[in-house]
């Protein structure tokens, strides 16, 4: 068929459907097209009219379970983002206008092409190169070791290339091995990858290596506008990006908060452990001697511990964290716990964030449907990441209904269902989605967030000095993380 065919056809479509129905196809003369509406977009199949049209819908039903494979929405800027592995897909569907006996998970395996012995090569390289890196570094040792001795007898240093210069280009060359050495084998912090193909393997097929980016350099040298890739920053590792620094004022007050939970897939609470701390820091020495003024609203029993140093009957009394010696001062420049404290309960109502995960089996896998729920409405949650793990070798999952956003990772086999805020005014949202597997695959799940305000609700109020009692101007800083949060 050439282009022009091709046009003309695509052309005509518009003009020839109906709307309003899920399954449907129009006849031509010559051609059927048998298309499924997917939001805002159609995918059409363009067949002969003594096609096997039963077959035509299964293979158009494949199609259409593909696209969620790679794109996150349903719109023309994703598909055009990721049009290439959207062909690759298609290409294992529909070879020479003839159906293919795949299925899904059997196009992901064919696409991806995960190569065992490249990773037995690149490990047996790395080997190799660590090997080289210690025998270089012992070899430097021993021309220093040689250098050294031969000063103390007075003798000339072993040399490379003799005449009279050779122990100055022995000493020199041996310095020079060793710097060089040292240089190489300092641990190096790696950026965070810019896209989710890593660097570029030699045995692996279908991988971006340098002639895609020259590929892509020459098309941009032609006026072309390449899209980059969205994808390969994980949510999960964006999530832990640290927030950026407050102003820190000579008295600063770091207040964090580490929860570490397990519930019932059923319901109930088996376990809720949670540890908070004050961490003190005192940056000018004329504010070395102040009492901290804490506020404590909490109603469930948390058990409270001061510093051995801390007066604990002022602390019982007035609720003032001092020294027991009011004539010291508290330490400077470094971070002093001051105050500690602990909860540990198996009470439901305790739980800050309900996950319910519900998988029923169906015809063609199972159907499950997850919702979470805000049960404390003074916490603002963030960076939420809800992670929910997935069979493997059985492809992408199929999202319907979904509050906020989603990736699939499908190297670790999990699904990340993640909310960029959960408060008081969005306390609920839920997740469907569909699959092969049993109802055992999709736990544990586990949740990550982080919060600026603690769950305990105790607070610094003010700073005083001890002589005068005047206030002293201070900064604080409030974090609640998890540890682990698990629903099993």
């Amino acid at each position: 068929m050439t282009r022009t065919r091709i046009e003309g056809l695509l052309a005509a479509f518009p003009k020839l459907m109906n709307t309003g129905k899920q399954h449907t196809f129009v006849e031509t003369e010559s051609v059927r097209y048998v298309y499924q509406p997917m939001e805002k977009l159609y995918m059409v199949l363009i067949t002969t009219k003594n096609s096997n049209i039963l077959e035509d819908l299964e293979t158009l039903r494949l199609f259409s379970r593909v696209i969620p494979e790679y794109c996150r929405a349903l719109e023309e800027n994703e598909i055009s983002e990721h049009c290439f592995d959207l062909i690759f897909a298609f290409d294992e569907i529909v070879a020479l206008g003839y159906r293919e006996n795949v299925n899904l998970a059997q196009i992901r395996t064919f696409t991806e092409m995960d190569s065992h012995e490249e990773k037995v090569f690149r490990a047996v390289r790395e080997t190799q190169e660590r090997e080289a890196k210690a025998e270089m570094r012992r070899k430097a040792k021993e021309l220093q070791q040689a250098r050294r001795d031969a000063e103390r007898q007075g003798k000339k240093a072993p040399g490379f290339g003799g005449f009279g210069s050779s122990a100055v280009s022995g000493g020199s060359t041996a310095a020079m091995i060793t710097e060089t050495i040292i240089e190489t084998d300092k641990p190096k912090v790696a950026p965070a990858p810019a896209r989710p193909s890593g660097p570029s393997k030699a045995l692996k097929l279908g991988a971006k290596g340098k002639e895609v980016d020259n590929f892509v350099d020459k098309l941009k040298s032609e006026g072309e506008t390449i899209m980059s890739s969205s994808m390969g920053k994980r949510t999960s590792e964006a999530t832990k990006v640290h927030a950026p620094s407050i102003n820190m004022e000579s008295v600063h007050m770091k207040i964090e908060e580490k929860i570490t939970l397990t519930c019932g897939r059923d319901g109930g609470l088996q376990n809720m452990e949670l540890h908070g701390m004050i961490m003190l820091r005192i940056s000018d020495d004329k504010f070395g001697r102040i009492r901290l003024h804490v506020e404590n609203e909490d109603k469930r029993g948390v058990q409270l511990q001061t510093h051995p140093n801390v007066d604990k009957k002022l602390f019982t009394a007035e609720s003032l964290i001092g020294l027991k010696n009011p004539e010291k001062s508290f330490p400077v420049n470094s971070d002093v716990g001051v105050l500690k404290w602990r909860l540990q309960t198996t009470e439901e109502s305790f739980i800050p964030l309900t996950i319910n995960c519900w998988p029923s089996e169906s015809g063609n896998g199972c159907d499950v449907n997850i919702e979470y729920e805000l049960q404390e409405d003074n916490l603002e949650l963030n960076d939420v990441v809800i992670t929910i793990p997935l069979p493997s070798g059985v492809g992408a999952p199929v999202i319907g209904e979904i509050d906020g956003e989603y990736r699939h990772d499908s190297r670790r086999n999990t699904l990340e269902w993640c909310l960029p805020v959960i408060d008081a005014k969005n306390k609920s949202g839920s997740l469907e989605f569909s699959i092969a597997g049993q109802p055992n695959d999709f736990f544990p799940v586990q949740v990550y967030f982080i919060s600026k305000k603690n769950y305990c609700n105790i607070q610094v109020t003010k700073v005083t000095q001890v002589d005068g009692n005047s206030p002293v101007r201070f900064s604080t800083e409030t974090t609640f993380l998890v540890d682990k949060y698990e629903i099993l």
